[in-house]
Order: C-alpha cells, then structure tokens, then sequence
C-alpha cells in the first residue's frame, strides 16, 4: 500500500471518528431533552391529579349522602330537644291540673279547723284530721307546691287578685290587709292567685 493511500485512510478514520463522537453528543442532547419533557409531562399529570381533578360521580354521590346525613342527624337533634321539652310541659300541665282539683280539699280542711274551739282541739278526732292535713301539706310541699304569702306584702297582681279595697291609715299603700283564699305556686308557676283585701 502506497503513503498516498495510507494517508487517505487515516483522513477517513478521523473524519468518522468526529462524526461518531458529533452523533453520540447530539443523542445525549436528544435523551436529556427527552428526559426533561417526560419530567414536565410527570409534573403536569401530577397537577391535573392534584389540581383541577374532574370528581368522580361516586366521589360526589358520597358527598351528596353525607351531607344529607347531617342534615338529618341536625334535625333529629332538634326534634329530640323539642320532644323532651313538650314532655317536661306535658308533666307541668297534668301536675298542675291534679293540684287545682286538691286545693279545694286544703280549703275545706283550713275552714274546719278555723271553726274549732280551743276545747275542740283536744278531741282525737281533730286531731286525726289535723294530721292528714299536715301530710298533705307536706306531700305538697315536696312536689313543689308552695303557698303566696299576702298578708301584710305589698300588692302584686302577678300573685294576687284584690277583691276589695279599703281605706285604712294604719295599713301602707297597696298593702294586703286580709286573704280571702290562700293562693299556690307550682315551682315558679301560680296555680291560683290569693284572693285580698287591698288598703289605700
């Protein structure tokens, strides 16, 4: 082989080696774009998942059933609360109704015993009527029923119903001088007004 020629192949090795080491630049270019697109693709999926994601249709039936659950649970909540206080007034009306029909009988006792001597009171039968009526009196009192006071307090027509009126220095003005029929309280409620004599 002639130098002519072995000089001729040389150029050639070199020229092909540049274009080798020029091809194998330029696809590392191409991977590491490819690389940084698929990176960008990644993240933009990422946010179309974290992002403004479509709801699904069970996602949102699920929402829909659970705030139609508490919606429910509220209102069961308030029927519950209003049940119990309708049964707490149901209990006053009826207890207040049965104390109404028993006063008459604590009325009748207090006139017996008005009209009892001092001799009279001696005798076990008054005795024995005097005790049921002290039960009663009690029993009362443990259910919360408690007697107005009137006699020398000021009128107060929350309390008590004047039926008279009388003129009377010795009395204040608006003073209860005398109690005609003895008036309750259930709890804080006025099962029935005294019945008064009002002076000035």
């Amino acid at each position: 082989m002639s130098e002519k020629e072995k000089e001729l192949q040389e150029e050639t090795a070199e020229e092909i080696t540049e274009e080798a080491v020029e091809t194998e630049e330029a696809a590392e270019e191409v991977s590491e774009e490819a690389a940084e697109e698929e990176t960008a693709e990644e993240g933009q999926e990422k946010k179309s998942l974290f992002g403004k994601k479509k709801k699904d249709k069970k996602d949102e039936q699920i929402e829909e059933l659970t705030d139609k659950l508490k919606r429910q649970m509220a209102e069961f909540d308030n029927f519950r609360k209003r049940t119990e206080k309708e049964k707490t007034q149901m209990y006053e009306i009826g207890a207040k109704s049965i104390i109404e029909k028993i006063l008459p009988v604590i009325d009748n006792f207090e006139r017996g015993f008005a009209s009892v001597t001092e001799e009279e009171k001696a005798n076990p039968f008054v005795d024995g009527m005097d005790k049921v009526y002290k039960q009663m009196m009690t029993a009362l009192s443990e259910i919360g029923v408690t007697p107005i006071e009137a006699l020398g307090e000021e009128f107060n027509p929350d309390f008590h119903n004047a039926v008279m009126h009388v003129e009377d220095e010795e009395a204040g003005e608006n003073i209860i001088v005398e109690e005609f029929q003895k008036g309750y309280l259930y709890k804080e409620t006025v099962v029935r007004h005294s019945m008064v004599k009002v002076a000035n």
